[in-house]
């Protein structure tokens, strides 16, 4: 049974602590649903002794019972894990500083490599911070000082790890401190990393219809896989196991967004009894790039991650810069590791996964944590909230304000509008809006900051006027905003569904030499490798044709406007047309075309009305985008809103062609996917649309 802690006592900080009775009857309610699907060991449920912590000559061991976790000292290395039997989960096979750890990419503007150091954050010190029979506290930190200078990140790191009693699992955060006067850098990346053992774990879930066997790692091998356009994927030709021969191993096939990833991990059932290892983060607060921000899971290996901050699906637009003067301090997580196994019979697939959903709601909810003792770490009496209604007002659609249905409302460092999806120094705060637009966001930590929101079904960003300031305790109440997104008339024509992805698009069928079997009659067929070149199958020699009021964006819409492959290995540009007829036209007003790009990468996309031979596009993004969407299999990445005026005297009564051109073509992964097109008429007074509607 998957147990709760009950905290009480004097706290680190000299707190006094304890859970409410309410609280524990939640956590009683999922104790007594558990209790029939999964157990941690007998000897745990007895545990009258409390924490035991072990400091031997080069390594610290963290003991509740249930679990031991060995830490290398004082480099902070996660180098075994035993639980229920098994000596080590993690990968014996690997050196132990190769098995659980945090890492890091960094680099310094002076030096530019070209992908930068990568630091797998070994520390020179070790402490106990707290060591009581109810809780375990331990830091490992690396100081840094002028001398390092160019040969090491210009940070102070304190990573934190964590036991509590009874706990079936154990907490890692960290605190990054970049001091006033220290030097530039550049951050890419940094994570928490896991390895475990390929002999035991070998299914692996991140939701409710992604989950599968996996392939081991040896399959990626020359001997038995073949790589193919990028290192990432391979063609398993060989595998150990007949059954993965013909598909495609890539990790990016397994990115989710921040707003979904709550737990995901790998199962053995070679074990007995079978077991689960699952990563659960809480809380995306600590995370780059607000809630649609896509970062890696788990993956062959078999791997774990923990992601804080990629650049993935953003490219450079996310590397974290610091000034020579900037002093910044961050708290990465925590977030937790938790192990459960099955020990009286039924599907251990289905019940383990059910369980480490069931704990991920705990976390969920106990958020933020009271245990962490590091005083940068806010338990909730030191934060604030905000309340509020969001409406949306577009008179071409309703004359009355709509409930902002399904909205994500969120606070960000204050900004330009949708900049809270390039905000990676701070911290972010958002939830979902009710069916009536009401939204309460809790939790957060004192500072200022811009409230955004973007409403699923219309274009665009809000950002409220006013900055929001929190203090400790402060409940701030904003009142009912009004979003009133982009437009200027009618519609004359719309394709898609304004939701930032190309979702709803044409997605081709694979090559069916590159599958992977997860995503064969899948919602997410767009994960499946190789789909840029099935643009160049469907469409040899011609380019995409869209008729308004004729095609059907769901099967006639490309959903990427990427490069065609010639005879001579070269690559080359494609120009889409969209046709429409016009009724009547208004030559003295001007129309507005809307493009909203669900990603984009290295493209130019020139848009031309009526004549493709003009020398000079109407309009051009210009050279745009480094989200590398195409070759990692997404379906979005960095929004981006175009607003076009056409006068009305290059539109013509009867028939009339948009030319979307995409430029700059030297690889098969450069590329734009629309999110929605739209023209939209003059200023009217009314709102009735003229001309057509694309369904």
């Amino acid at each position: 049974m998957s147990s709760f802690h009950v905290r009480s006592g004097r706290g680190p900080k000299g707190d006094v602590f304890s859970v409410s009775k309410t609280w524990l009857s939640v956590k009683l309610c999922f104790i007594i649903l558990l209790f029939q699907a999964v157990t941690f060991p007998a000897a745990a449920a007895q545990n009258i002794t409390g924490l035991q912590l072990h400091i031997r000559e080069q390594d610290v061991v963290m003991d509740n019972g249930i679990l031991q976790v060995t830490l290398s000292k004082p480099e902070g290395m996660v180098t075994g894990i035993q639980y229920n039997g098994v000596d080590n989960l993690l990968e014996i096979l690997n050196e132990d500083s190769n098995r659980g750890y945090w890492d890091l990419v960094w680099d310094a503007p002076e030096i530019k490599r070209k992908k930068g150091e990568f630091d797998r954050m070994e520390t020179t010190n070790f402490t106990v911070i707290v060591e009581t029979e109810n809780h375990i506290e331990l830091s490992f930190t690396r100081m840094w000082d002028p001398s390092l200078e160019g040969k090491v990140v210009p940070l102070n790191i304190d990573k934190r790890f964590v036991m509590l009693r009874n706990s079936p699992g154990f907490y890692s955060y960290g605190i990054y401190e970049h001091l006033k006067d220290w030097p530039a850098f550049d951050l890419a990346n940094t994570r928490i990393v896991f390895k475990l053992r390929k002999d035991k774990f070998h299914y692996m879930a991140m939701s409710d219809n992604r989950q599968r066997y996996m392939p081991l790692p040896d399959d990626r091998t020359a001997e038995r896989g073949q790589p193919l356009a990028y290192p990432e994927a391979v063609l398993l030709v060989n595998p150990v196991e007949p059954e993965f021969k013909g598909e495609v191993d890539d990790k990016y096939q397994y990115s989710i967004e921040n707003k979904d990833n709550r737990v995901h991990g790998w199962i053995s059932t070679v074990t007995d009894p079978p077991m689960g290892f699952w990563q659960i983060t809480p809380s995306e607060e600590f995370k780059s790039g607000g809630p649609l921000k896509q970062c890696l899971t788990s993956h062959v290996g078999p791997i774990t991650l923990a992601i804080f901050h990629s650049t993935h699906y953003s490219g450079a637009d996310l590397i974290l810069h610091f000034g020579p003067n900037e002093p910044w301090k961050k708290v990465f997580g925590p977030v937790f590791i938790h192990l459960n196994s099955l020990v009286n019979g039924g599907d251990p697939l289905k019940r383990l996964w059910e369980d480490a959903k069931q704990q991920m709601e705990v976390e969920v909810q106990s958020w933020p944590y009271d245990f962490p003792a590091s005083k940068d770490f806010l338990p909730l009496d030191q934060r604030g909230s905000v309340t509020g209604r969001l409406l949306v007002h577009d008179r071409y659609i309703c004359d009355e304000d709509l409930p902002g249905n399904g909205t994500l409302v969120g606070l960000a460092a204050p900004g330009d509008v949708g900049s809270w999806q390039f905000e990676c120094k701070g911290y972010q705060f958002w939830t979902k809006a009710d069916e009536r637009g009401y939204f309460s966001i809790t939790g957060i930590r004192p500072a200022t900051y811009n409230l955004f929101a973007y409403v699923p079904g219309f274009i665009g960003d809000y950002r409220y006027d006013a900055e929001v300031t929190i203090s400790p305790g402060s409940d701030k109440d904003v009142g009912t905003l009004v979003y009133e997104p982009p437009r200027s008339g009618p519609t004359q024509w719309e394709i898609g569904i304004p939701d930032r992805t190309a979702a709803e698009f044409f997605v081709p069928d694979p090559n069916p030499m590159y599958i992977n079997k997860l995503y064969l009659n899948h919602t997410d067929r767009f994960r499946q490798y190789g789909l840029w070149e099935r643009y160049a199958d469907l469409y040899p020699h011609n380019d995409m044709v869209y008729t308004v009021g004729v095609s059907d964006y769901r099967k006639d819409f490309f959903f990427a406007q990427v490069t065609r492959k010639t005879d001579n290995n070269t690559y080359q540009g494609s120009t889409w047309q969209i046709k429409f007829e016009l009724d009547i036209v208004d030559k003295n007003n001007t129309y507005k075309l809307r493009i909203a790009l669900a990603t984009a990468h290295a493209s130019d996309l020139q848009v031309r009305i009526n004549d493709l031979r003009a020398s000079n596009p109407h309009f051009s993004t210009g050279l745009i985008g480094n989200d590398n969407t195409i070759a990692r299999h997404g379906i979005h990445g960095l929004y981006r809103l175009y607003n076009v005026d056409v006068p009305g005297v290059q539109l013509v009564e009867g028939n009339n062609t948009i030319f979307l051109t995409r430029t700059w073509s030297t690889s098969p992964f450069q590329g734009i996917m629309y999110d929605y097109i739209r023209l939209e008429g003059p200023p009217s007074s009314k709102g009735n649309n003229l001309g057509f509607s694309s369904k």
